[in-house]
């Protein structure tokens, strides 16, 4: 009876010592596996469970979605906000059980933005304020390309200073404590304000006499607003952006003008000598052509306009202005004379619309008038024209060549001008010769 026992119990102990053999230890084990490596929120977690020994598991992912999975290979786990989250797996069979953590942290969703505004205007020197609207950022650097700071660390910078016109352009990089974001902007200064004019003699005034009418023309750049002054003148519109000046009376005048763009404000100055009326008008150097120079230089001479017409330029409008017409008969100026644009067909022109009578004395010697080169040089006034009785010594058979150097003609118009003319160059160039003139006039 003891024997059978003790077999027994032999037996049992090597059942036992088998089944203890086969039995396997549970060992949890994982890898989680963040996408793109990338921890700023929404963040994508891939797991793959490398447990060993089990035949169950529970997966538990605080804060995640999913929250929890049985699944031994879980789907991936998005994690929407920042914060620091624990993964658990537990594994285990019949008779073991194993428990593994995981922790890490998502760091927050950066939205980087932010807003700038010059103020006042764009004319530079000017201040920028800038708006951070960035999200989710813990540190921030700007650079402020020619401002003044030209860096900051600061969430909400300061208004930044720029000196200087021209594109500038405000970089930020913010970072959420693992990644850096970054973005710019750009803004545009326009130039500082520079203030300048200029003075322009209308038509009629260009010998700067008196009453002296000039329009003053605005050359300022980056201005708003404008006020022009001129003691003992009379300005039109002191406050226009261009306007003019009248001068009655004969002297020297400072026009200032003040220019502002609402940051600076700034004056300039110009000084003009207006002289004493004297009713002459004195051209230098006018050019007028032979007769074969009709259509290349122009024969034909308007006082009013100062201006030498060709031919072609020649119409109703134009020729009721003409007041002087010349004929050169060759490149040799063997036969020159001026004559009345109401006799240019006379001479082979073709006939001036609207003309005009004008008087001539193309010699003087053949005259009983006295005028000479001396006189003409020194005329600084009318008064040696109003003396002359040019239309009763006019006539249109005299003439002279290029060996009258200078020759004078005197002339009046219909309208009752006295002038002359002072021939003082003869110039050969074949079809394109002509004659270099000064002329002389009275204003009315």
């Amino acid at each position: 009876m003891k024997k059978n026992l003790l077999i027994l119990i032999m037996i049992s102990l090597m059942a036992a010592s088998c089944y203890n053999e086969t039995t396997l230890l549970v060992k949890s084990e994982f890898s989680a596996t963040v996408e793109s490596d990338n921890y700023t929120a929404p963040v994508r977690v891939a797991l793959e469970n490398n447990s060993t020994g089990a035949d169950f598991y529970k997966w538990t992912f605080d804060g995640g979605t999913p929250a929890t999975s049985s699944e031994k290979q879980p789907p991936t786990v998005i994690y929407d906000k920042a914060g620091t989250y624990k993964i658990t797996l537990e594994a285990w069979n019949n008779t073991e059980r194993d428990t593994k953590e995981f922790t890490f942290s998502v760091d927050s969703a950066v939205n980087i933005s932010f807003d700038v505004e010059v103020l006042m205007n764009n004319f530079a020197p000017a201040e920028v304020k800038i708006t951070n609207a960035t999200v989710g950022a813990s540190s921030f650097q700007w650079t402020f390309d020619g401002g003044v700071p030209a860096t900051s660390a600061e969430k909400n910078p300061s208004n930044v200073h720029y000196e200087n016109q021209g594109e500038h352009t405000i970089s930020l990089i913010v970072s959420n404590g693992r990644e850096s974001f970054s973005t710019y902007k750009t803004i545009n200064l326009d130039a500082p304000i520079n203030v300048d004019f200029e003075v322009e003699p209308s038509f009629d005034d260009f010998d700067y006499e008196v009453p002296f009418t000039a329009n003053l023309q605005n050359k300022t750049t980056s201005g708003l607003t404008y006020t022009w002054t001129c003691a003992g003148t009379t300005i039109a519109n002191a406050t226009a952006e261009n306007t003019s000046v009248y001068i009655q009376n004969a002297g020297t005048y400072t026009i200032e003008l003040t220019g502002s763009n609402g940051k600076e404000t700034k004056t300039a100055s110009k000084q003009i000598i207006v002289k004493p009326n004297t009713n002459l008008y004195t051209l230098n150097d006018v050019k007028i052509g032979i007769k074969s120079a009709e259509q290349t230089i122009g024969c034909f001479y308007s006082l009013p306009l100062r201006t030498v017409f060709k031919s072609n330029d020649v119409n109703e409008s134009t020729g009721a202005k003409i007041n002087i017409v010349f004929f050169g008969l060759d490149a040799a100026f063997n036969n020159c004379y001026f004559t009345s644009p109401d006799d240019a067909e006379l001479s082979g022109f073709t006939a001036i619309p609207n003309a005009t009578k004008t008087y001539f004395v193309n010699k003087i010697d053949d005259t009983a008038l006295s005028f000479t080169n001396a006189d003409f040089d020194a005329m600084n006034n009318d008064n040696l024209l109003n003396v002359l009785n040019i239309r009763g010594n006019s006539n249109t058979t005299s003439w002279f060549t290029n060996l009258n150097i200078p020759n004078l003609v005197l002339f009046e118009t219909a309208a009752g001008i006295k002038g002359a003319i002072k021939v003082k160059g003869y110039v050969s160039d074949g079809n394109n010769s002509y004659i270099l003139t000064d002329i002389k006039f009275q204003k009315q």
